[in-house]
């Protein structure tokens, strides 16, 4: 439990990255494996992580930088280019009968499954949602929607803990007994 609320106090938004150190290879399969491990409606997991490192990872920082954002991203050795995928048969009967968008909640737990797993292993990550949709379709040959960007790599050194700024939890929360 202890470790598990360390973990929750330590990840945060990584805005600075370490240009000159790469991301391990068994450090990223990590991070993957914890994503695929991500519950979803149904287990139909339906999002496509497109992993762009080198020059594709530039490529990928090009479409992040629109109108003055995220230029944090520009020294980042590694993004998860996160595509929307296709429900599985019975989530989307499920997802039809009851309204319910569940790929965007299945990503969005995907996603905090992977940034914690890259916190535990030293990695610093910063989930994105500016970014140049047409673009990054275009450099993935892919017309399937992108609903987000993760990056990933080691923050630079000194990089100091940022003390969370958060609502209280009984504005968070009600109960009905």
């Amino acid at each position: 439990m202890e470790s598990f609320a360390k973990l929750l106090l330590t990840r945060q938004s990584c805005r600075a990255y370490d240009p000159d150190r790469p991301v391990e290879e068994e450090k990223i399969a990590a991070c993957l494996q914890a994503a695929r491990l991500s519950p979803s409606a149904c287990n139909s997991l339906p999002w496509h992580i497109t992993l762009a490192e080198g020059d594709a990872a530039k490529q990928v920082g090009n479409c992040l930088r629109g109108m003055g954002m995220n230029k944090f991203t520009v020294d980042c050795p590694v993004f998860a280019v996160v595509t929307e995928d296709d429900y599985n048969a019975t989530a989307a009967a499920g997802s039809k009968l009851k309204d319910q968008d569940y790929r965007s909640v299945d990503i969005g737990i995907m996603a905090a499954q992977f940034t914690l797993q890259a916190t535990e292993l030293g990695l610093g990550s910063c989930i994105l949602g500016w970014f140049d949709e047409k673009q990054l379709q275009a450099l993935l040959g892919t017309r399937r929607r992108v609903r987000l960007v993760i990056a990933l790599g080691y923050p630079v050194e000194g990089d100091p803990l940022r003390p969370k700024k958060r609502k209280p939890v009984e504005e968070l929360v009600s109960r009905l007994r």
